[in-house]
């Protein structure tokens, strides 16, 4: 893998993989961000958090802002929830989606992986998070790209 995150997915990727946060969305008052860079030094969470904070997604309303994380070169990723989410699931409420992308991920299907885990993610905030008609998108559904 030598080529920079940015240019990592194909164009049809990348629009497949903000259609997913798209429609995510589109169930749940959730807020959902995708961030890809090559290289994480580290820990693949504590990365996460930090990008979290970086993104200001701790700014919404609720506190139900969900970062995936992924560092292409080392082959780490993390899905962070925000202290909304996490003060409402169950310790193991990313696991499944996790495990899901993973074996995406085994066969470097990586905008596929993405997609599924956004779906999965959408679907799990809308028990707790159920769409609102007054609801705003408070975040951007573009993919963010680290130069690391």
């Amino acid at each position: 893998m030598t080529k920079s995150a940015r240019f990592f997915f194909s164009k049809e990727e990348k629009e497949d993989i903000v259609q997913a946060v798209k429609n995510a969305e589109l169930d749940t008052s959730g807020e959902i961000r995708v961030h890809i860079e090559n290289k994480c030094k580290g820990d693949a969470k504590d990365r996460a958090a930090l990008l979290f904070k970086k993104l200001g997604m701790q700014k919404t309303e609720l506190r139900n802002g969900v970062l995936f994380y992924l560092a292409l070169k080392n082959r780490k990723f993390a899905i962070l929830g925000d202290g909304g989410i996490n003060e409402v699931v169950p310790d193991n409420f990313w696991d499944d989606i996790r495990d899901t992308m993973l074996n995406y991920f085994r066969e470097d299907n990586f905008a596929e992986g993405l997609a599924e885990g956004i779906s999965m993610a959408g679907k799990q905030l809308k028990k707790h998070f159920p769409y609102q008609s007054d609801d705003v998108n408070e975040l951007p559904d573009e993919i963010s790209f680290g130069e690391k």
